[in-house]
This record gives structure tokens, sequence and C-alpha cells, in this order.
């Protein structure tokens, strides 16, 4: 993980700030929201640039792995998300909105740096990324729709509208743009400098952009934090309890077990937040419990793993002396 992936949620904090000062101080606030979504579209070719399609057939080396893993992110989660959402954040849809999606989209990258922390199956690990990539792609029109009812906006064809803008036509453009170049090497060179490259600083400046324009609604709420503190640490505790039980059903040897939790415990916040922003430009709560709950996940996770190493160091377990 580079420096940048570590302060990536803190930058992101700071993306916002900056932008709220912005929105406050000077009249640009107006003039920045349409490039928000031209960010996002450059952010998410980055984000797509370098995923393993072609590897998608090892998603399946480990069949028992992959439907546990996928049945786990796709089914459970969702429903337990929503189960605390409606617990813990009833007092406001856009809450509610944010934090679902922060669960309903499993990380495509950084968990793998968790697992190597923990001395997890980072191969089998690896193997279920492209097909987690996939799958949430595949379901989060659902997902949109379904949550969208929350937010007011419940026509289907606006939300596959934005699913084709936000997701899909990055997609297309990234996968073009690497078949195109990848016998060229100084124009493959080029590109990811462009798009892989600077992914981050395009989605630290479309939420500068987007903050800037809704500021004021933001600042009415700085009791956010607290509200998603208890349902955020409630998901990652819950949810390495009962994965590490599934683990036990299951029988999966322990380092497979570590993979499995966290596979089924990182979430892809970027994605996510990018989608949010396309598909809710005028709701920036819900940005705003995208941008806040990776704050409570990277430490949490880091204490999971070393959590998952002195445990399998107290079992004995082979690799872990």
């Amino acid at each position: 993980m580079s420096l940048i992936e570590k302060l990536e949620p803190i930058l992101l904090a700071v993306a916002a700030l900056i932008g709220l000062a912005l929105g406050h101080f000077s009249g640009l606030s107006g003039m920045l929201g349409p490039w928000v979504q031209i960010l996002l579209v450059l952010m998410l070719v980055g984000v797509f640039w370098d995923i393993p399609f072609k590897d998608l057939k090892k998603g399946f080396s480990d069949l028992k792995f992959s439907l546990t893993s996928l049945a786990i992110n796709f089914i459970w989660i969702p429903i337990f998300g929503f189960l605390l959402a409606k617990i813990f954040l009833s007092g406001s849809n856009d809450l509610q909105i944010g934090f679902i999606m922060l669960l309903v989209t499993p990380c495509t990258d950084w968990y793998l740096v968790f697992t190597a922390m923990a001395r997890g199956n980072l191969p089998l690990s690896a193997s279920i990324l492209p097909l987690n990539l996939i799958v949430q792609l595949l379901l989060l029109p659902l997902y949109l729709w379904l949550f969208g009812g929350l937010a007011g906006k419940s026509d289907p064809l606006y939300i596959l509208w934005q699913v084709v803008l936000v997701l899909f036509a990055p997609l297309l453009v990234a996968r073009i743009l690497f078949a195109l170049s990848s016998k060229r090497e100084r124009l493959n060179l080029a590109l990811r400098r462009l798009f892989p490259g600077l992914r981050f600083w395009y989605l630290f400046l479309a939420v500068l952009c987007m903050f800037a324009g809704e500021g004021a609604t933001i600042l009415e709420r700085p009791d956010i934090f607290l509200l998603l503190l208890v349902p955020v640490l409630a998901f990652f505790v819950l949810n390495f309890l009962i994965v590490r039980f599934i683990a036990s059903l299951m029988r999966f040897g322990f380092r497979d077990g570590v993979s499995l939790n966290l596979t089924t415990l990182a979430r892809n916040s970027p994605v996510a937040l990018t989608v949010a922003i396309g598909a809710f430009p005028n709701q920036p709560l819900i940005a705003l419990a995208l941008i806040i709950g990776p704050l409570i996940e990277l430490p949490t996770l880091a204490l999971i793993a070393n959590v998952l190493l002195r445990l399998g160091r107290k079992r004995g377990v082979p690799g872990y002396e």
C-alpha cells in the first residue's frame, strides 16, 4: 500500500474541508458543479485500468471459497447493512443510503494488503478480485434502484442511465485504451500516468467540487461522524465474528478463513463514493457518509489483521511462528 493509499481517507476528508471553505468564502461553487461528473469518469477509467479480467476463471479455482465469499458479500451483508441502517440511522435517509452503499461494494484492492499483514492465503484472496468487481457492477443498478426509493428517486430509467454514465462508460473506455496501448510501450506509459497514476487526485478534486457546491447542507450536520461511528464499528465487529463462525462451519483452514474474513470486511469506498456523487449529486450527506466510513474502516481493519495474526500464533498455525 502506497503512502497515498494509506492516507486516502484523510486526504478525502481534507478535500471535503477545502470544498466547504471554498464554497463558503468564494463565489466559485456554482461553477464547479459540472466538473464533478468529468472528474469521476476520469477517476473510474483509472480504477478499471488494471483489473485483471483475464483472470476471472481463477475466481472459481476454489469453488467452496468463492461461493461462500459471494454469498456473504452480496446476500448477507446487504441484508445486515440494511438492518444496521434502520436501527442506528433511522433519522436520516441520506445517511442510510451512504452507509448501505459503503457496505454493498466489496473491496477490490487494499483488502490484499490486510490479508498479507494477517498472513492469509493471498493467492486465494487475489483470485476473487475480478469476480467481486463484476458482480458488484452488475448488482449496483439494483441497489441504486432500491436506495433511490429512500432518496425519492425510484425511476428505473434514471437509475439505469446513471449506472451507464458513471460505471459502464468508464469501464468501456478503460478497456479500449488498455487494448490500444498494450503493444505500444510509450503510449501505455503515458496513459498509465494519466489514468491509474492520477486516479486518486481525480477523486480528490471531485469531492472538493461537490462539497464546495453543497457546503451549506453539510455544515448543518456536525454530528454525522458520531452517528456513523456505532453502526460502522458494529458492522466490522459483528461481521468479523459471524464470518469466523462460517469459516469454521465450512471447515476452511486457518489461512483460508483469514482470507474469507478480510475479503468480506474491506469495502470499496472509492467506487461507492463515485456512484453516490453521480447518482445523488444534490444529496451531499450520502457522499459524506462514504468519506467518513473509511476513516473508521482502515484502523479497524489494521486492528483485525493484528488480532488474526495473534490468533494464528496462539494456535501454532504453520507460518505464524
